[in-house]
């Protein structure tokens, strides 16, 4: 067996088919081929290599196929897919092109929420960060009609308010004021069941009128991102995002880093200084446990 270049399900996971696990699963159900021939489980590939599954075909290569993370503020009235049998406008519409490549969205919004969504190429990075035990925070700016009671905002903390999935407590949860019937909560929670936010506060009585995800992990909106536009991170910020999540940051796999003004706004601790975070070692293993990795990044 060829023991040089890198294993075809990590080549295809960086490519955005899906987590490794998933790929070797296709490898072992005949779904991928290399060089024209079936793969098998174990199979290295190296550049050049020519490699198909799902209709797809990518030829290996560091340069084509590095770890690439993108912003979006997505704007409400979009949808997070490619296919909509009511062909609303696509958050994927407005993404950058690729070759050999595609655009995975690590979780969704509704098509009335807007706010932060993150985007990658590698399969296996949207996989650690979707995932529901690793919980990673999601923190939103939810405009209600009313306001919350004392009682409310205990249940919603503490007790847990009952969804036909289950019941959900918020981490985090701040009266930011309103003006009128409506009134403006800061909330926080670590995972991300469909329309989760909106379940729980229409639950409590209080419907939602805005939602909007100002965070997701260690990565905030940045501020100078405006809606509809994306923001592509650089070389450095992809490698904390790599070691936060658990993963080796290769520099043989990592795009580099894009000259912009915002470049320090992107990724940020979750502190109310806000920061730009340092490369965290430990974050990983932070994040897993609910603690703080050295460097301070809050999980």
């Amino acid at each position: 067996m060829n023991e040089s270049g890198e294993k075809l399900q990590k080549v295809l996971a960086q490519a955005g088919f899906g987590s490794r696990r998933l790929m070797e699963e296709w490898i072992a159900a005949g779904r991928v081929s290399v060089n024209g021939e079936p793969a098998t489980l174990g199979m290295r590939v190296v550049e050049g290599d020519l490699v198909k599954a799902e209709r797809r075909t990518i030829r290996v290569g560091a340069r084509d196929h590095a770890v690439r993370v993108l912003l979006y503020h997505k704007p409400e009235g979009e949808i997070v897919s490619r296919d909509d049998p009511e062909k609303r406008a696509s958050v994927f519409d407005k993404l950058p092109k690729l070759r050999g490549q595609k655009w995975v969205a690590v979780g969704r919004l509704d098509f009335n929420t807007s706010g932060l969504l993150i985007f990658t190429t590698s399969g296996e990075l949207a996989n650690c960060l979707m995932h529901p035990r690793f919980e990673v925070e999601r923190e939103y700016a939810v405009r209600v009609q009313g306001t919350m009671t004392e009682t409310q905002m205990d249940q919603a903390l503490r007790q847990g308010v009952e969804l036909e999935d289950g019941p959900v407590k918020f981490e985090k949860l701040e009266d930011q004021g309103g003006e009128g019937f409506n009134h403006w909560y800061r909330v926080m929670l670590k995972e991300g069941r469909n329309r989760v936010v909106r379940r729980t506060f229409d639950a409590l009585g209080l419907p939602v009128s805005r939602l909007m995800r100002v965070r997701f992990g260690i990565v905030n909106l940045p501020p100078r991102l405006k809606r509809g536009m994306c923001a592509e991170l650089g070389e450095a910020e992809v490698a904390q995002i790599l070691d936060w999540a658990g993963m080796v940051a290769d520099p043989d796999e990592l795009q580099q880093a894009p000259s912009a003004p915002d470049h320090a706004d992107r990724v940020r601790t979750a502190k109310t200084g806000h920061r730009p975070a340092s490369v965290a070692r430990t974050a990983g293993s932070a994040r897993r446990t609910g603690g703080k990795s050295k460097t301070g990044i809050k999980r």
